[in-house]
This record gives C-alpha cells, structure tokens and sequence, in this order.
C-alpha cells in the first residue's frame, strides 16, 4: 500500500474551505473500491495511484487508500457545501462498513478568512 501524506493534497485558494478524515480499517482498498463504484453513479471519479477524486459544482472530494487507512478529503466554496460532501462521504462509508464499526470524524484543514 502506499502511504498517505499527512499534509491536505486537494489544492485550494484562501477563500475555499476543506476538511479531512481519516479512517483507519484492516480493508481500505475495498471500502474505496465500494466507495468509489456507488458514489460513481452520480458523479464520475478520475484514478490516479490509488486515490480517485471527483469534481461536484463548487466542490471536490478525493479517497485515497494507505497502509489500514481510508482517507477522505473534501474542499468546497462555503461551510455548507463543505458539510454536504463531508455528510454524503461519511454517512455512506458508515453505512458500507456499520459491520466493521467504521466512524468518520471530519477535521477541517483550512478557514475562510474573516
């Protein structure tokens, strides 16, 4: 697997807002893969070197699998567009892996500037 850097990769300007989770499990690849293909009905999702990111209207959101971790990023224009893709990220994940007591819990990497 390969490891994950600890420091936000989605680029972002001063005005965007973004936040982070990071999901340890003994099956990262298949939560992405899971992740990925449902998700991937609405919105389409580009692959590069086992992270997969997608662009929404005003927002971008990224999984990236490591070493017993799943971590998902999301950036967005405004606090609530930012909760919307944090809330349709994790509740999915949580859903998909309620047996294996997944919990997504959100750390928000960048403010607006005020």
């Amino acid at each position: 697997m390969t490891a994950i850097d600890p420091t936000p990769t989605i680029p972002s300007s001063s005005r965007r807002v973004s936040s982070r989770a990071d999901v340890r499990t003994d099956a990262p690849a298949r939560y992405a893969k899971q992740l990925v293909s449902h998700l991937g009905r609405k919105v389409a999702f580009v692959e590069d070197r086992g992270a997969w990111t997608a662009r929404v209207p005003g927002s971008v959101l990224r999984i990236a699998v490591g070493d017993g971790v799943l971590v998902l990023e999301a950036e967005a224009g405004d606090l609530d567009s930012l909760a919307r893709v944090e809330h349709a990220l994790g509740n999915h994940l949580e859903r998909f892996g309620r047996r294996d007591e997944l919990a997504v819990s959100w750390q928000r990497t960048r403010r607006q500037p005020a």
